[in-house]
Order: C-alpha cells, then structure tokens, then sequence
C-alpha cells in the first residue's frame, strides 16, 4: 500500500491555528506485512538518526492499529520525504495523517475523512495543517468539544503557491513561546476581521483583496524576529506580483501566492533577490491524501 500526504500552509497571517491550505508536495509512504519490522527513509532526513530510532510515524500507526486490529504484527515502512522538515510546511501533520491512514487502512477499516481527522487532533491540538493535509484546498476550522468543524474550498488552477525556504529551522514550540500573553482588544479586532475577511476572498475568489486580507498583529512578526530577512522577502514578494505573502506556519519557510503567469516574473525577482534561499513553485492539492 502506497499512502500520498501533501504539504501544507497555516496561518495565512491573520489565521491562526485556524486556516491552511494544501500544496502539491507530497511524502511518500510504503507499507507492507513483513515477517520482521524495518523501514527506510530517503528524501528529508534520510541522515537523520533520530528519525529511524524514534519515529513518530511507526509509533502512531502501532498505536492506531493495535487499537483498530487488536493485534501487534510487523510491517515494513518505506519512507520518501519531500516536505522539508521544520520549515513550516506541515511535515509533522503529514506525519500523523499518513500514520492513522495507514492504520486504518491495514486493520481493514473504512477510511472516513472526517473520522481521521478527529482521530488526528489527538495528536495534534489544532487544526491549521492536519485539516488541509486530509482535505485538500483552503480550509478554515474551529474545535469544539474535541471535534473538529471544517469548511474547504478548492483552489483555483491559474494559481500558484510560491515557498522560499531558508536554511535555517524554526522549532514550532520554541516559536510559540516568543508569542504575547496579553492582546490588546484592538489587535484582537484587527486579526478576527481580517481572518474574517480573508476566508471570504477566498471563497469568493476575491483574490485581490488578499494581500489586504492577509495582514498580521498576533504572531507573524514577533516570529519573523528570529530570521530578520524574512521581512524582506514580505515586502518584496508583495512588491512584485505576490497576491498574499504570509509566513508558514511558525516558518521559517514564507508562502507567496501568485498567478500561474506571474510566475515566471516572480521567481526571476525572487531568485535575484534571494539567492541564498531554495525557492520553489507549487501547485496546490485540491484532494487531501490519497491511497494508492
């Protein structure tokens, strides 16, 4: 069995912890009944020893299927990284999706895109990344009680995401702790009308209005502190075509939307630009992740 889990984008600015979007990028996992367990990994962190003693995939998909089978057999995982790690791009979600698809795929269950994702929030509190990874598209979510509520939109084919992506990591949790405690209640006004009205520009393809829409005063800043050139790959990507230009995640990779014929034009500037950063260009994912 061949399981297919894109990368993702979260927060889009003013979204936290609540919207994403899927990109076509995808991490490639191989399953197999085997007489004895084993994997291997090549792409991302395939020298990464931790990766192979202490792997998060095996150990949520033993758990999911121990519960589901109510058997411990062996399998063989083969691993193909294309989502780059810590760079905000959703690789821990892809992680935890691929894991509970696979389980419930090898126990013989039905696969409930609903089902995984709830079963998917106990491993990840929030919904930003794991939402789109199994749906597709753009995705705005709440929680409540435990569950997760979610509403997709496909995105348009003239599109494309743009991702430069720094050398340099940015941990998720370390991140989170440069946050405020304490907003004012104007700054909360501020991010809850402009996550408001940039979930309604895309639901409505009101593209131009993005970069308006995609303003941030809860977290993109405080994290862009730690790598300070990555105001400037903002306010040049913006300069030059970018619909919308948002850190990813809690970075240090930085997402830029843009026409499909702007690209060529945008990626030259960039590339001028920035020529110490991997820049990529993606189309997104309109289905989630597949089984192949």
């Amino acid at each position: 069995m061949k399981i297919l889990v894109p990368a993702t984008s979260a927060n889009l600015g003013p979204g936290f912890d609540c919207l994403g979007l899927s990109l076509g990028l995808f991490n490639e996992i191989e399953i197999y009944k085997s007489n004895v367990s084993s994997l291997s990994v090549s792409g991302e962190g395939s020298d990464n020893i931790h990766l192979k003693k202490n792997n998060i995939f095996i150990q949520i998909f033993n758990e999911i299927y121990q519960k589901l089978s109510g058997q411990k057999n062996h399998f063989r995982f083969i691993f193909k990284n294309n989502i780059p790690l810590s760079r905000g791009l959703g690789s821990s979600s892809a992680t935890i999706v691929g894991a509970i698809v696979g389980a419930y795929a090898m126990s013989g269950f039905k696969i409930e895109k609903e089902k995984i994702l709830n079963e998917a929030l106990n491993y990840e509190t929030h919904p930003d990344n794991i939402a789109p990874a199994i749906l597709g598209g753009f995705v705005c979510s709440i929680v409540e009680e435990n569950k997760v509520y979610s509403i997709k939109k496909d995105i348009d084919e003239n599109l494309r995401a743009i991702i430069v992506i720094p050398d340099a990591i940015m941990n998720t949790e370390q991140s989170r702790e440069a946050l405020p405690t304490n907003l004012s209640l104007s700054d909360c006004v501020f991010n809850l009308s402009h996550s408001s009205f940039l979930t309604a520009c895309f639901l409505e393809k009101k593209y131009e209005l993005l970069a308006l829409a995609s303003k941030d005063k809860l977290h993109q800043m405080q994290r862009m502190k730690n790598l300070p050139e990555l105001f400037e790959v903002q306010k040049f990507a913006l300069e030059n075509k970018a619909l919308m230009s948002t850190l990813s995640g809690s970075g240090s990779s930085f997402f830029s939307l843009v026409y499909k014929e702007n690209v060529n034009f945008f990626i030259q500037k960039m590339t001028q630009k920035f020529s110490n950063f991997r820049i990529e260009c993606l189309e997104f994912d309109n289905k989630g992740f597949e089984i192949c």
